[in-house]
């Protein structure tokens, strides 16, 4: 935490009511050697944070432990030791969420198989066992995804899907859940997946107030893509000029993105220019500058409640016939469908399994 974030919450602290009749619940962040420390730190600076806001009576306080097989200092993938308290010191108390997070190689989070043993044990009888990134590997080798949804970074998701059959991976969301078993994609979206958790024990405002001092995104729906299509355009690149080319693009959707105008922003001729980014990018600039307004229009649907022919226009579409047939093509629903799915803040959630 900055210093700056600290006196913030610390103030909060101050300045609540002395009032002691909290609903106390404990979240329990497992450890193990080669454990990822942002996917470690994510949830827990999100829970520590969330807990300087209970300020009323009945209010949910989190209680939070690191823990680990043995206890004592464990060495993260980051070269940073960590202070643990031993999963046996939790023999008489109850665990409200638990929490496994990944690592940067999925075989150090089941090297432990007494921790594997000890989730086998302990998860069925918690009101929520969750993982970050590739501790999902954790929660399917103990059993607990039998037939169940969910995700994990998407480097491994043909991994676990080739390993566990039987669970259904969901390889294009943020995070999923499935009755009491949650599960998050890649690194920092363990933050996103306990702003999830902290919307679902203390409502939107205290998730709001914890997201804005972390300053991130409140994601209030499991099913938008973990990796987005300038995300994915970039990866297959080595840093050439259409990097910042999409960047302009996903800056400027009412302009004029024909190929003509692209080619004349990179100084190459529109039939050069289609090929070679055909070539980099396996698709034409058109697609390209489809996926990207698509990209936009999603989030405007997610955190707006603007109409959508308005968010079509603001998108680059040309009204919202096309917009819809977009979606048609690369979602398999409308936009309507989609904010149904995913409504904005002021309008109620689909119900979740």
């Amino acid at each position: 935490m900055t210093s700056s974030c600290c006196e913030t919450v610390f103030r909060v602290a101050r300045e609540r009511p002395l009032i002691t009749q909290f609903e106390s619940r404990r979240v329990v962040i497992v450890a193990y050697e080669g454990v990822s420390l942002l996917d470690l730190a994510g949830p827990l600076e999100a829970f520590t944070v969330a807990r300087a806001f209970a300020t009323e009576q009945g209010d949910v306080r989190y209680e939070c432990s690191v823990v680990s097989s043995k206890g004592g200092a464990v060495p993260t993938a980051d070269g940073v030791r960590i202070l643990t308290d031993p999963i046996h010191a939790l023999d008489e108390s109850t665990i409200h969420t638990l929490i496994v997070p990944g690592a940067f190689l999925v075989d150090d989070v089941t090297r432990d198989q007494a921790l594997v043993q000890w989730f086998r044990e302990r998860g069925p009888a918690c009101k929520r066992v969750c993982s970050v990134c590739a501790g999902t590997f954790l929660l399917a080798d103990a059993g607990l995804l039998e037939g169940r949804r969910a995700v994990t970074h998407w480097m491994h998701c043909d991994r676990l899907q080739s390993r566990f059959p039987t669970v259904q991976v969901e390889p294009n969301a943020i995070y999923v859940r499935d009755g009491s078993v949650w599960s998050s994609a890649g690194v920092t979206t363990g933050i996103d997946l306990a702003l999830a958790l902290i919307e679902e024990d203390a409502g939107r405002r205290v998730a709001m107030k914890v997201a804005r001092l972390l300053v991130v995104y409140l994601k209030r729906a499991g099913g938008q893509s973990q990796y987005g299509p300038l995300l994915a355009a970039q990866a297959e690149s080595q840093g050439e000029a259409f990097d910042d080319l999409e960047r302009w693009i996903a800056e400027h959707l009412q302009e004029d993105l024909s190929v003509e105008a692209l080619a004349r922003r990179v100084a190459m001729s529109p039939r050069n220019f289609a090929r070679v980014y055909a070539a980099k990018r396996n698709r034409t600039p058109a697609k390209a500058v489809e996926a990207i307004r698509i990209d936009a229009a999603r989030r405007l649907l997610e955190e707006t409640s603007d109409r959508i022919s308005d968010i079509a226009e603001q998108c680059g579409f040309s009204n919202e016939e096309q917009m819809r047939w977009a979606f048609a093509r690369n979602l398999g629903i409308s936009p309507r469908e989609y904010r149904r799915r995913f409504p904005p803040a002021s309008e109620p959630r689909a119900a979740t399994s």
